[in-house]
């Protein structure tokens, strides 16, 4: 039995009148079929609606789920890709992890490559809303630690997702995990592992934040703001050697100094607590026609109709209730660089590439940084090429075995 069609996204509103009628339209039902129509490009994804089995024979079948938690009218969103033909040998599954007030559905471009190495290992693959982004149940965020506490407002606020990530890998019934962390996913895959190490398989980290000291080795807001790079030569991913990092930093810092007065102002606000897309939310009528412009020039490396599906799904998260988006003033600082850098909360790295080098020194000659080509700071979504076949090859590397000190 077919599932029920689902209506078209709107186009992406560019006058006041559409951009009412995009707010008007926004609510939890639309949110769910936003998420859907990304979802449905997966031939293998089973809709909710779908009351037959299906006749189709897959290696691998995803359908998406509330995972409830303890606390009352707490759950993560989450999109489950399982084999139909499951191994006891089987690799740990890959879990992938958004970032900042982004959602699962960003990872469309990904699944088909990540469900091939599923089903062909008899693995499973899973993607998760974090609780109060996304589709996942948006509860109240409160930190309690007081202003000048850092590292208690550091704490507070990385436990919120540490925490309810290791109650949904119990509920899931997971030994072991691949995190594929993107942003603050990426970072908050960092804090997981250093608090639960034993629940991690492998870690990769896509664009990570946080990992490095100061205000000036990040662009502000660079996951909001930071667009694709284009060319027409063969997407590709290569080695971060170290006159390419300088290379990048230096154009970092460049932006920094190049800092507005309309930067400053976010500066303070966000120190005051207001989260980017409360911003967009106090517009109102106009938020969808903001979220619209966004889209438009973030995206430009996907066809019309993907372009259009993915305002639909942005705009409807970001309207939704705040909730855990609070977090970020609490755990970066204005410039999204860390207030508790990871680099110093690991024994002995000084930052990306030279710890890389620690680890080899040490026994565990797995780790690998590289540069995605053609690609910003969403660089699975700008070059999926290369870094599916990252994902794929770290997925495919045998788990190492350190060396005992």
């Amino acid at each position: 039995m077919d599932p029920v069609a689902l209506p078209p996204a709107r186009e992406i509103p560019s006058a006041f009148v559409a951009s009412v009628k995009s707010w008007w339209s926004v609510g939890e039902k639309q949110s769910a079929i936003s998420e859907e129509r990304l979802l449905r490009r997966l031939p293998f994804f089973r809709p909710e609606n779908l009351s037959e089995p299906s006749s189709m024979q897959s290696p691998v079948i995803a359908h998406s789920s509330r995972v409830d938690l303890a606390t009352p009218k707490h759950y993560i969103n989450t999109l489950s890709i399982t084999s139909t033909s499951p191994s006891s040998t089987a690799p740990a599954p890959a879990v992938l992890l958004h970032g900042y007030g982004a959602g699962l559905g960003f990872f469309y471009q990904n699944f088909p490559t990540l469900a091939q190495w599923a089903g062909r290992y008899g693995s499973s693959v899973y993607a998760l809303d974090w609780l109060g982004m996304g589709r996942s149940a948006r509860v109240p965020f409160t930190i309690k630690a007081r202003r000048d506490d850092v590292p208690g407002r550091v704490k507070e606020a990385e436990s919120f997702f540490v925490e309810s990530l290791e109650e949904w890998r119990t509920k899931m019934g997971l030994d072991k995990m691949t995190l594929v962390g993107h942003s603050l996913g990426a970072y908050f895959s960092v804090v997981y592992a250093l608090k639960y190490p034993d629940r991690v398989n492998k870690l990769v980290l896509l664009s990570p934040a946080g990992v490095p000291r100061g205000p000036n080795t990040t662009v502000p807001s660079r996951e909001l703001t930071d667009a694709p790079e284009t060319s027409s030569t063969t997407p590709i991913a290569e080695p971060a050697t170290k006159d390419k990092i300088e290379e990048l930093r230096n154009e970092q810092q460049d932006a920094k100094r190049r800092e507005s007065k309309s930067r400053r102002l976010f500066t303070y606000l966000w120190e005051e607590g207001w989260s980017p897309f409360q911003l967009v939310r106090s517009t109102m009528f106009w938020g969808p026609m903001l979220i619209g412009k966004y889209s438009s020039r973030r995206f430009t490396g996907l066809t019309e109709e993907d372009t259009r599906d993915m305002h639909d799904y942005i705009m409807n998260i970001t309207l939704a209730k705040g909730s855990s988006e609070y977090c970020i003033s609490h755990i970066l600082a204005p410039g999204v660089h860390a207030r508790m850098p990871l680099v110093d909360r690991l024994d002995g790295p000084e930052g990306g590439r030279q710890s890389i080098e620690n680890m080899r020194q040490a026994g565990n000659g797995n780790g690998r940084m590289y540069i995605v080509s053609n690609a910003g700071h969403h660089v699975y979504l700008d070059n999926p090429k290369a870094v599916n076949e990252l994902i794929l090859r770290d997925l495919k590397r045998p788990t190492p075995t350190l060396k005992s000190s």
